[in-house]
């Protein structure tokens, strides 16, 4: 049920909090690592399993006051409806280059990253999405809990760009947890 699925997220927000130990971000390994995300939308609740790649390019500002660094993620999506709707459900490849900004090498950080996904079905949750080809577009803010513990929060959104129409495009608000070995 819906109240048990929030009931765990809380949970392990909670445990992921409860491992911090006062990691800077400079103390994350550049190593790859495991990812599970959790979203939610108005028309469906998605969960993904993923792999992030390590630093892929990373620019250090002169002045030390932050770093940007560019990874990859590569995920696997199921989308189950929400309310009834049909048809219910779908999955969902992803491949997305992922930018993270590091402000003054602090805990925090800023993400954001373009990239193609494609859908098991061009109908979902009583809405046409043309096409199996689609991009997923993500924006969010996190902190680093331990130098192996990573969570964020993203606002994401997928859609086909208007490559074909109907686009009528799915936004979610999206927890990830990612850790890095």
């Amino acid at each position: 049920s819906v109240d048990r699925l929030v009931n765990f997220r809380l949970f392990l927000l909670a445990a992921a909090l409860a491992l911090g130990t006062g990691a800077r971000a400079q103390d994350a390994p550049d190593r790859g690592g495991l990812m599970l995300q959790w979203a939610g939308g108005s028309h469906a609740l998605r969960t993904t399993l993923g792999w992030e790649t390590p630093v892929l390019w990373t620019y250090r500002e002169a002045d030390g006051s932050g770093r940007i660094e560019l990874t990859g993620e590569f995920g696997v999506s199921y989308w189950n409806a929400r309310r009834g709707l049909q048809p219910a459900s779908l999955w969902q490849l992803n491949a997305i280059p992922m930018l993270r900004w590091w402000p003054e090498g602090g805990r925090f950080f800023v993400e954001g990253g373009i990239g193609p996904t494609l859908v098991s079905r061009t109908e979902f949750a009583g809405r046409a999405i043309s096409t199996a080809f689609q991009f997923g577009d993500h924006l969010g803010v996190g902190y680093q809990f331990t130098p192996a513990v990573r969570a964020s929060l993203r606002l994401s959104h997928f859609s086909n760009a208007d490559i074909k129409q109907p686009n009528p495009g799915f936004t979610f608000l999206q927890l990830s947890l990612t850790y890095l070995y």
